[in-house]
């Protein structure tokens, strides 16, 4: 899949059971697995075992995983509990009825390099297999997950020039929390009686729209 080298292939199914027997899932993530996937396989493994990359400071293996959904949608809930199961980065492949969606975590060490926590999730539209825009770039294994991320997320993360990943991550938080911020503002503004006020609000929306061009 996604013309990845013949050396990292892996092509292993992976009964979804795995994922929720034998540890404790609420009743909704176990309902949640059964109804919403089909099957998962493991499709690529790359690793410095499997390609010609050096190893991460960060990523020691990425493994791609394709997930057969039942239906369009999948709770975000249930790839967060297969990255909890894998102690690796993972790209996902979601596909229903031939379309596929790539989908991937940000992840950052929790403790050690055994463990990741996920920060946020992006994901692309649904596509033809062909036209996803995932390309194995990079001479270490870092590298290679960074522009995962950034080719998933698009122009979320913005061009990416001079700015790590982490940071790129950081600043696009922070623009969306001033869009929710202005969003509140101008509901505020809609509402307010007094002219004094609600000059001295579009005064400080103005000049959060400012700082939101500044952003970009």
């Amino acid at each position: 899949m996604l013309d990845f080298p013949l050396s990292t292939e892996f092509n292993k199914r992976i009964p979804k059971q795995k994922f929720y027997e034998n540890i404790a899932v609420t009743p909704a993530m176990k309902r949640a697995f059964v109804e919403q996937i089909r099957i998962i396989y493991w499709r690529n493994k790359i690793a410095t075992t499997t390609l010609n990359l050096a190893a991460g400071g960060q990523v020691t293996e990425i493994e791609v995983f394709e997930v057969r959904l039942s239906a369009p949608e999948l709770d975000e809930s249930v790839l967060r509990q297969i990255d909890r199961e894998i102690p690796y980065h993972i790209l996902f492949l979601l596909e229903y009825e031939g379309k596929y969606r790539a989908v991937i975590g940000y992840k950052e060490a929790a403790a050690g390099k055994t463990a990741f926590r996920v920060d946020r999730y992006y994901s692309t539209d649904w596509l033809d297999e062909d036209d996803l825009p995932v390309h194995l770039e990079g001479l270490t294994l870092d590298a290679v997950y960074e522009n995962f991320v950034r080719q998933i997320a698009g122009d979320a993360l913005g061009t990416g020039e001079n700015t790590s990943l982490k940071d790129s991550v950081k600043q696009q938080k922070q623009r969306e929390q001033l869009e929710k911020q202005i969003a509140a503002l101008e509901v505020k503004i809609r509402k307010e009686k007094q002219p004094k006020k609600k000059f001295e609000l579009v005064q400080k929306l103005n000049g959060m729209k400012g700082e939101q061009e500044r952003k970009k």
